[in-house]
Formats: C-alpha cells, sequence, structure tokens
C-alpha cells in the first residue's frame, strides 16, 4: 500500500481510536485499504479491529489482505485474548533440513525485499519444527551446505494459547527478536516478535487500573466520547446502587448521628482509611494473580496476611483517630471523650482487617466465578468497607453511649 497522507491519517486513526471505533471509522473505505491499514498495526491490533466488522465485511477485508495475511488474522482470532496465538505473523521462510544454502538464498532474494527476515526455520516434510538458521549466517555458510549442518537444532518455542504473561517470563532471559510459535505436535504454525510480546503485555497491565473502577480495557485517550459514556455509565449506575447500600447503614444509625453530631465528622475519616487499606490489599493481590505468584494453596496464607496487616495498620492509624476524636470530643465539653476515642480505636482497627480481607477475597471469589479478576474490583471493595466501617463505628456508639 503506498503510504500517502491519507493513508497515514487512516493508521493513526486505527492505532490511536479503540476497536469499535477504529472500525466505525475505517468502515467507509475499501476493503484493500482497511487490509492495508490493518497490516501495518500488528496481528493483534489488527485482529481486534477486524473483529468488529460484520462477518461479510471481515471476509472481504481478509480476501483482499497480500500474502495470505488476511487468513493468518482469522487464524489468530481462533485463539483467546491475552495469548500468544493473537499475536502471531506468518511464517515468512521456512525450508526442508536438506536445501542448499545457495538455493536458501536465491529463494529469498525476493522476499527479503519486503519483509524482514531474522531467522530461517527447519522443517520436515510435515511442518515439524527441526532448527533455525540465522539470517546472516547464510552470508558465512559455504553455498554447497545443506541447512542441516548450520542450524541450530532443537531451538526455543512458544505455544499459541500460552497467556502472555507466563510467554514473557519464558522469554525475559532469552532476548530473541523472533520467536517460533508451534502446536503441542511441535508443528510450526507461526512467528511472534519479541517486541510485540512487551508492547501487548504492557498495554495490558496499563488496562489493569482503569479495570478497577470500571474503564473498559479497550477505551483509548482518543475514543468518542459517546462509546466512553456507553463503556463507562453502566460501572456508575452499579456504583451508585452500591453507594446507596452504604447511605442505608448510615440511615440505620440517624438516630445516633443526630443525637452524636460528632460522629458524622468521623465518618469520612473511617471511611478513606479503611477504603485505602482496601485498595492495598487489593493491588498487591492483583500483582500477585498477574504474575502467576499467587497458586490456589497460597490463597489462604495470602487473606491471613492481609487481616493481620489490616489489623496493625488499623490499629496505628486508629489511635492516631483517636487521639483526634478525644481533642475534639472534648473542646466541645462532649461528656463521652474518652468512651468517643475508644470506639474510634477499635473500630478503625476492625474494619481495616476485613478491609484488607476484603481487598484480597474480591479478585479471587471474582476470577472464581470466571470474570476478569480485575474489572470494577475496586467498586465493589469499596462497598464493602464502607459497610463494614461505618456499621461498626455507629454500631459501636449506639451501643456504648446512653
Amino acid at each position: 500500500m503506498q503510504v500517502t497522507e491519507s493513508t497515514r491519517t487512516l493508521i493513526n486513526i486505527a492505532r490511536e481510536l479503540d476497536p469499535k471505533s477504529a472500525a466505525d471509522a475505517l468502515g467507509h473505505y475499501h476493503d484493500a485499504e482497511i487490509a492495508g491499514v490493518l497490516a501495518t498495526l500488528g496481528p493483534a491490533r489488527a485482529v481486534e479491529i477486524l473483529q468488529r466488522f460484520t462477518p461479510e465485511r471481515r471476509t472481504g477485508i481478509t480476501g483482499a489482505a497480500l500474502s495470505g495475511q488476511g487468513e493468518q488474522w482469522l487464524h489468530d482470532q481462533s485463539y483467546p485474548e491475552g495469548s500468544v496465538g493473537r499475536l502471531m505473523e506468518r511464517v515468512p521462510a521456512s525450508f526442508l533440513p536438506d536445501a542448499e544454502v545457495s538455493d536458501v538464498i536465491e529463494s529469498l532474494r525476493e522476499a527479503v525485499r519486503h519483509t524482514l527476515i531474522t531467522y530461517i526455520f527447519v522443517v520436515d516434510s510435515n511442518q515439524h519444527l527441526l532448527g533455525v538458521v540465522a539470517f546472516r549466517e547464510l552470508v558465512f555458510a559455504s553455498p554447497q551446505q545443506r541447512l542441516q549442518e548450520v542450524m541450530l537444532p532443537k531451538p526455543f518455542s512458544l505455544r499459541p494459547e500460552t497467556a502472555l504473561v507466563d510467554a514473557m517470563r519464558e522469554v525475559v532471559t532469552r532476548h530473541y527478536p523472533v520467536y517460533p510459535v508451534c502446536d503441542s505436535q511441535q508443528r510450526l504454525i507461526g512467528v511472534v516478535r519479541g517486541q510485540l510480546l512487551f508492547e501487548q503485555q504492557a498495554f495490558e497491565i496499563s488496562a489493569q487500573a482503569g479495570s478497577m473502577v470500571g474503564v473498559e480495557r479497550e477505551e483509548r485517550t482518543a475514543t468518542p466520547w459517546a462509546r466512553s459514556l456507553r463503556l463507562r455509565h453502566p460501572w456508575l449506575q452499579l456504583n451508585l446502587i452500591t453507594a446507596f447500600v452504604a447511605a442505608s447503614v448510615v440511615g440505620l444509625f440517624q438516630g445516633t448521628v443526630n443525637r452524636i453530631v460528632i460522629l458524622a465528622i468521623f465518618i469520612p475519616v473511617l471511611s478513606g482509611q479503611c477504603s485505602n487499606t482496601g485498595c492495598q490489599s487489593l493491588a498487591v493481590t492483583l500483582r500477585g494473580m498477574t504474575l502467576k505468584e499467587l497458586t490456589a494453596d497460597r490463597a489462604g496464607a495470602l487473606i491471613a496476611k492481609e487481616a493481620w496487616l489490616g489489623f496493625i495498620n488499623g490499629a496505628l492509624t486508629g489511635l492516631v483517630a483517636a487521639i483526634g476524636m478525644y481533642a475534639v470530643a472534648y473542646s466541645q465539653n462532649n461528656p463521652s471523650a474518652l468512651v468517643l476515642a475508644f470506639i474510634t480505636l477499635i473500630a478503625m482497627a476492625l474494619s481495616c482487617l476485613i478491609s484488607g480481607v476484603a481487598g484480597a477475597a474480591v479478585p479471587l471469589a471474582l476470577k472464581r466465578a470466571g470474570a476478569d479478576p480485575a474489572t470494577a474490583s475496586s467498586i465493589f471493595l469499596t462497598t464493602a468497607t464502607d459497610v463494614v466501617s461505618m456499621g461498626l463505628f455507629l454500631g459501636m456508639a449506639a451501643w456504648l453511649i446512653p
């Protein structure tokens, strides 16, 4: 595809918008133009946008792609999101082990003009991967040598269904520019570039923070406001409902708040501290799940650790809050100043303990339910911590102060 000014504009649109908006913007152009734009984006991004077209249009676009690239996109989309298979490209150069170096060089003479070839892959007649030859090695090899004489046998390869985070763990000490991808029978089915692995994993990590508060992973800064509204607003409605749940707890103790007005001053203090404690636990848990450090047999130990941390942190911050409560109550000549300080200390310690447990348990529960552990986890966590902290604080006040 000739890179004109209009083509550059289309490429920028496809890069900056979310997949649905990019597909809508590209939908007015010819199939060949769309295929050319997708070819510049990398397999994962191309597949994401391609899936947003109707099946009929998808067939037309893939059919217009050059060198079988469209078939590769269709093949890649059969693998789950976040897997190596979504990043696969066609094998640029593969030969039988008895091929002579001179014949290989001659057959690649035209291909290297438009394709970056880093490795020559050596396969048998059934496409089983036998070895790999760095392209530069062909220059130093004798023209009559066969590939099996100069290849590196049994090279490292990835599986298409492997999750990106697992693939990153496998390649982090290898740093190869290109990795072969083989199926369970060790048949070569594609390649993936190391740069794409790191770029895609960086995107997945950057999307996690937004998922915690109901921002969909596909939303970009250039996403049109109307689509951003559709993506975000349902989660805000859910957040409103959960806020009503927390508010109802305060409503149950409205008489106590009216009688002891000073309680209203410290409700935001308690709620904010507990929410932050829970979010710390949530962040550590999500990190452990992302890095595959948190296995099923370690979940109980993590929850126990976060409960203990929550209690200790709650007690220490609760002590400072209790001193503040006593000072304010004493300045107002409240006869229950000491009791209010005690209530603040105990409520803070116990609420932070429960917040720590909730921060670890919420993503684990979402994962067990088959949902993304990060998806709106902060909304559920905040509700739990608000209900518990305000319930304990106001409940103890109603019980201990006549």
